[in-house]
């Protein structure tokens, strides 16, 4: 892992225990802005329970990824990589096509009724209309995100020929198992679910002998790979009873609520409900269009774990939503400064922001 300084970021070319690091041992900024000298501290993520306080609680997201990327054949433009992400309600799916061979750039010139075909299997993907509406893509050049008709047996060709969505900064394949998180259950998620990854069972047993609860809720993941001002879509996403009640227990008494990743706050924001002015989690499940902004900002999220996003992302307007924006360019110059590695492979932020918004 580099350490030499560096204006602009680097991606973490594999995952860390491929890099000679055990999960845990990921780079973590401490952005604390409720310290008023040592706002900016660099730790390792092992050391995550130190940060926080007895009272908080740590919210992750349960979802597993799946092999939501196939090599496939386009009828009019030969080969390209299929990404799958959501199926609708009426058994469409939503997919992404790139190009091949490393996914490094979207098609945005696909049109309706492209048919696609997956080598080695009976798997054809008809492209039906541009996702979600009539034009999919923020810069206004083509359709990035089809809706799609899907014939043939999926569930068995991505089990045999699936493989975990990546891009070209990786420096080979990785195996299904790199992409799942400590808490992994329930499969869904296009992509990982990353801020969780480096989660260990050592870091879970500290929190909970330093008085720190965690919870969990599960928001299936859609693909990442938006251009510059795009917002994510809308997601399936679940917050259980339990997690609803632990979470306002928590803002009772005082302690922050921390959200580990861009998922979990999608999801716990999208479970508010509004009791006697006052903010309140509730059991809820189901589609969440959500976006967090600096201008549509969290309500009972006061911490957040979470990776290190591009200039532009949607991701990032959420961390400055959480964290305010002075905080979050004083992270974000550090780590670059100090070589913080990128993407969900890389190394960890941990935002303390001074006032909870709830």
């Amino acid at each position: 892992m580099s350490a030499q300084p560096t204006t602009e970021p680097t991606f973490a070319p594999a995952p860390a225990e491929r890099r000679g690091l055990a999960r845990d041992a990921v780079r973590l900024l401490v952005a604390d802005g409720t310290s008023g000298t040592d706002r900016i501290r660099h730790r390792t993520f092992r050391g995550l329970a130190a940060e926080l306080r007895a009272g908080d609680v740590v919210v992750v997201n349960d979802s597993a990824t799946v092999p939501a990327q196939l090599d496939a054949h386009s009828d009019r433009q030969g080969p390209v990589v299929l990404h799958l992400a959501t199926r609708l309600d009426d058994g469409h799916r939503v997919v992404e096509v790139r190009r091949a061979p490393d996914a490094a750039r979207a098609v945005l010139d696909a049109r309706p009724g492209d048919l696609l075909t997956v080598p080695g299997s009976d798997l054809r993907v008809r492209l039906l209309a541009p996702y979600p509406d009539g034009a999919s893509s923020p810069t206004g050049r083509g359709n990035r995100l089809w809706r799609a008709e899907a014939t043939g047996d999926l569930a068995d060709t991505l089990l045999r020929v699936g493989r975990p969505i990546s891009y070209g900064y990786l420096e080979r394949p990785f195996e299904m198992h790199d992409y799942q998180t400590l808490f992994s259950r329930r499969p869904g998620s296009a992509e990982m679910p990353s801020a969780g990854r480096p989660f260990t069972p050592a870091v879970v047993a500290d929190l909970v002998a330093s008085g720190i609860v965690t919870a969990t809720i599960t928001l299936h993941t859609g693909v990442s790979s938006q251009e510059a001002g795009e917002g994510p879509q809308p997601e399936r996403f679940a917050v259980p009873e339990v997690t609803a009640a632990v979470v306002n227990a928590t803002r009772r008494s005082g302690g922050r609520v921390v959200a580990v990743g861009t998922t979990v706050t999608r999801a716990l924001e999208s479970a508010v409900r509004h009791r006697d002015g006052s903010p309140t989690v509730h059991p809820s499940a189901g589609w969440t269009d959500r976006v967090v902004t600096p201008a549509e900002p969290p309500q009972v999220v006061t911490g957040l774990v979470t990776g290190w996003h591009d200039a532009g992302a949607s991701h990032l307007q959420l961390v400055r939503a959480v964290a305010g924006d002075e905080l979050t360019d004083r992270a974000y110059a550090a780590a670059r400064a100090s070589g913080y590695l990128w993407h969900e492979f890389g190394d960890a932020a941990l935002f303390l922001p001074a006032l909870g918004p709830g």
